[in-house]
């Protein structure tokens, strides 16, 4: 078993539940992961890998994603989420001139600190590990991308935007640091992911809706994990070749990517068999990955 689920997350379980439910639909011993985590508190498209397509992850996780996310003006939470402590604050909340004026400062490549309460590692050890012990979190600041931030509505202390952004970028923190500029606090009270790559929303499978029965039907090719990168259809000596992680030489009949890129190599049947490397001189292609069945 070999490809993808594009699951619709609801809110409430975590995203290792989510994997955890499918693992269960699945013969013993298959392995399942997700391609990038969603809180609990959100919703969305979650990329599910199946069998050896788990070793794309990486590649999937790299890809763009877009939200949806509410903010709640004038109250801040502990968790910079609606699954935190939230303390009010006495400030009035902004008008849509005042968020339209600050919202183009968060776009393009921006300082940020992720959440105390997040997964990122200090020490050896999880951050939200050490803030749930209640001991103090110094995570320090990343750069992270942000492509576009729409403010599509805004009603006294809700907003709602749309996010365009890159790996690592998390939204509860650029609720929180929107607040901060603002001077009113605000956390993300809600959140939709409704695409990651080409994987959207309206494409996804609802993860309530997956059966022994049907599990099988809802994957997806794994290579759309690699959509976009350079391909070469392999003759069976060739896939064969690669298989055996040996390097080959490119089709001839196919126009070779440049030295030194990446391609993915498929067979006859369209099945992902490697992720290769041109060589720097053109004339050879070595295997980074191979996937066997």
């Amino acid at each position: 078993m070999f490809g993808l689920l594009n699951v619709n997350k609801p809110v409430g379980p975590t995203s290792h539940d989510i994997v955890a439910g499918i693992r269960r639909l699945l013969p013993r011993r298959t392995k399942v992961g997700h391609a990038g985590t969603l809180d609990p508190f959100a919703n969305g498209v979650l990329v599910v890998c199946v069998g050896p397509a788990t070793r794309l992850a990486e590649f999937i996780a790299a890809q763009s994603k877009q939200y949806l996310a509410e903010l709640t003006f004038c109250a801040t939470s502990t968790t910079d989420d609606s699954e935190g402590v939230v303390t009010p604050t006495a400030a009035a909340a902004p008008t849509e001139d005042d968020l339209r004026a600050v919202l183009g400062e968060f776009v393009g490549e921006i300082e940020q600190v992720p959440p105390a309460h997040s997964a990122v590692h200090i020490d050896g050890r999880r951050a939200y590990e050490l803030a749930r012990a209640g001991q103090s979190v110094d995570i320090p600041t990343r750069t992270v991308s942000i492509s576009s931030l729409r403010l599509l509505a805004i009603d006294g202390r809700l907003a709602t935007l749309e996010v365009d952004c890159g790996k690592g970028t998390y939204i509860r923190a650029l609720a929180r640091d929107i607040g901060r500029r603002l001077g009113c606090g605000a956390y993300c009270s809600a959140l939709t992911r409704t695409r990651v790559g080409h994987f959207a929303l309206d494409k996804a499978v609802k993860a309530d809706q997956l059966t022994p029965d049907n599990v099988v039907e809802a994957l997806l090719p794994a290579n759309q994990a690699v959509q976009g990168w350079p391909t070469i259809t392999l003759e069976p000596r060739a896939e064969a070749e690669l298989s055996m992680g040996r390097s080959i030489i490119p089709p001839p009949a196919q126009q070779c990517p440049p030295a030194g890129a990446y391609v993915a190599a498929i067979n006859g049947a369209g099945r992902l068999v490697a992720l290769c490397e041109v060589s720097h001189d053109g004339q050879t292609i070595h295997p980074k990955k191979v996937f066997h069945l």
